[in-house]
């Protein structure tokens, strides 16, 4: 038996892990039906199946299982090997992809790419942003951002800044005609702004004062899943609205949004990013952990 390409080996790998030929292929940046054939010819040339297929599942067979224990140490190898290699030269390279909630990309990654990128002008970074709470590092992300240190024992987790707070705005016209809320009940048969996660259920507001927290479930005539929509929203009179300080900072200092609630806002969980212990850092996300440590050392 000749031996098996090693690009067809990978290839069989991540559709294993993945589990899905679609994934793995968009992962890779090739068509499903071209990484089926390239599984088919792997298969025939080694005389057994590696993956049982059917129209809605893709899992390893007890042979496939087996091949990839087997190839994973290897492959894990060969990428530290490379890695180290990389991080002999004067610039990281390679590809980085990072998962991240919509208000961390939006106020924390997007004001820095352009000056990460400057620095480090041979790394391709993919950022993809997403509230839902997916498998990050199995969906191939080399790292991901969550709010809070509350995860996995295998994961290393870094803070990238202070602790962020919501506030409850409104505009000032809208205010005028509905009064100013002195407890978070007062919100209720009021237009809540609200927002829907994609896995469908919608964001509790949540409240606390005096170490004791309250919650309230909006309602109201809009309801969205992108944070500048909802401060367009209350700009524009429709409703309070629940978002980040930092998305409407200048808005509260220009007089367009007003607060109110604010000893009820307290500081949330910081976001922090968060990566396996058990892999080897790759030179472009150890470039990263380190723009993001400075970044947030400077304020």
């Amino acid at each position: 038996m000749r031996p098996c390409s090693l690009s067809d080996l990978d290839a069989f790998a991540s559709v294993a892990r993945k589990r899905s030929f679609r994934q793995a292929a968009l992962e890779r940046g090739v068509s499903p039906s071209l990484l089926s054939q390239t599984i088919q010819r792997l298969e025939q040339q080694l005389g057994v199946r590696l993956l049982n297929r059917t129209t809605r599942s893709v899992t390893p067979t007890q042979a496939g299982e087996m091949m990839l224990a087997g190839l994973e140490p290897a492959f894990s190898g060969i990428a530290q090997t490379l890695e180290q290699l990389n991080a002999l030269r004067d610039r990281p390279s390679g590809r980085l992809r990072i998962n991240a909630p919509l208000p961390v990309v939006h106020l924390l990654l997007a004001p820095r790419v352009a000056d990460f990128m400057r620095r480090h002008p041979d790394i391709e970074l993919e950022i993809s942003g997403d509230d839902n709470l997916i498998d990050v590092l199995g969906q191939g992300f080399d790292a991901g951002v969550r709010y809070g240190e509350d995860l996995a024992q295998d994961m290393v987790a870094i803070p990238l800044q202070s602790p962020p707070r919501r506030v409850v705005v409104a505009a000032p016209d809208f205010l005028a005609r509905v009064g100013t809320p002195l407890t978070p009940h007062d919100l209720l048969g009021h237009s809540l702004i609200a927002h829907r996660f994609a896995r469908g259920d919608v964001y509790r507001w949540e409240f606390m004062k005096d170490g004791q927290p309250l919650t309230i479930t909006p309602g109201g005539p809009l309801t969205a899943n992108e944070p500048w929509l909802e401060v367009r929203a209350a700009l524009d009179g429709v409703g309070f609205a629940w978002v980040f300080e930092d998305y409407v900072a200048a808005r509260i200092a220009s007089g367009d949004l007003v607060t109110v609630l604010d000893d009820w806002c307290a500081p949330m969980p910081a976001p922090y990013l968060y990566y396996s212990s058990r892999k080897y850092i790759s030179a472009p996300l150890r470039a990263f952990i380190d723009y993001m440590r400075e970044a947030r050392a400077g304020g």
